[in-house]
């Protein structure tokens, strides 16, 4: 497939986290900018966020009943 070249703009910040992350999975910026666009478009992005915020929506008693342990002292339920 032919390759085309695209120009953006963004902040050293962004450019940087884009860089160590490509690297992280072991692709070429060019490759991981292309992931991302094609997860996007795919629709694969916005399904794993619904999905992510389904389960907490099912499991957000647990996260706070755990959260809640941990904040309690000890000893204060020891009754």
């Amino acid at each position: 497939m032919a390759k085309t070249q695209l120009g953006a703009r963004v902040d050293e910040d962004i450019a940087e986290l884009a860089r160590k992350r490509a690297a992280d999975l072991g692709l070429s910026i060019g490759d991981y900018l292309a992931r991302l666009v094609q997860d996007d478009a795919s629709g694969l992005r916005a399904r794993a966020v619904d999905a992510a915020a389904r389960f907490l929506a099912d499991h957000q008693a647990v996260f706070d009943e755990a959260e809640q342990e941990q904040q309690t002292p000890p000893g204060a339920r020891a009754a």
